[in-house]
């Protein structure tokens, strides 16, 4: 597997191409967001490690740079601290998993090798379904093996975090369930974390699965608590 490292810190980059290496993949460093941009875009790489802060365009910009491009190679951002606005702006940017800075090198391995774990059954089953890993909603199918949502002949590629809100959601069905709560079991992070970007997540849910986004049906805001996912079941009228 290739391995593409945008860090701006040498020995950082340096130690984490060194294991990198040592686990039997091959890596490649970009010192800044623009090079790291241009190397991603090849599509060389299986992986992207990616530094929040970087000179000239940050990680986050780089983030929302490849998945605008319909770049959906995983990414693994690296965040100051694990601070909480750092790790939601990273999900809202397309990243597909986070790690705090300072971190241990085998947590740090065990994330990589975990999205590349996932890229790999993505490939291996894109002409087959695996049974029981994907939902039929609206005439509309989510398919979780390959992170996609069908319709109609169209194919939309969702992230990472859009697939794991969906799928808690759906698992949750007539349930209704706080943002704190989705903040701690679907992103990791503690009830005091501002909660607004959840909802620019839902706005997209939304707008993938309901007929009339500003008038949902399938994903219900429950006033003042949270979200409640209707997908069999309809609310009496």
């Amino acid at each position: 597997m290739k391995i593409l490292i945008i860090e701006d810190e040498a020995h950082i980059a340096d130690g984490l191409r060194y294991n990198v290496e040592a686990e039997g993949h091959e890596a490649e460093i970009a010192p800044d967001g623009e090079s790291g941009l241009e190397l991603a875009g090849t599509g060389r790489f299986d992986a992207v490690v990616l530094d929040v802060m970087l000179p000239g365009i940050d990680g986050f910009e780089v983030a929302r740079r490849l998945r605008e491009s319909s770049n959906y190679v995983p990414i693994l951002m690296l965040t100051a601290r694990g601070r909480p606005e750092d790790v939601l702006k990273g999900f809202e940017a397309g990243t597909d998993d986070y790690l705090p800075k300072p971190f241990d090198l085998e947590i740090f391995l065990a994330r990589l090798n975990g999205l590349l774990r996932r890229r790999e059954w993505s490939r291996r089953e894109t002409t087959k379904e695996r049974l029981g890993d994907t939902f039929e909603i609206n005439g509309k199918t989510i398919d979780f093996a390959n992170l996609e949502l069908r319709s109609d002949g169209e194919t939309i590629h969702l992230t990472m975090m859009e697939i794991k809100l969906l799928r808690y959601l759906i698992e949750h069905e007539g349930q209704t369930v706080s943002r704190s709560t989705i903040l701690e079991d679907v992103w990791g992070l503690q009830e005091d974390t501002d909660t607004r970007a959840i909802d620019n997540f839902i706005v997209r849910l939304r707008k993938y699965l309901e007929d009339q986004p500003n008038e949902p049906q399938i994903v219900r805001t429950v006033r003042g608590v949270g979200y409640k996912f209707m997908g069999t079941q309809r609310p009496k009228l």
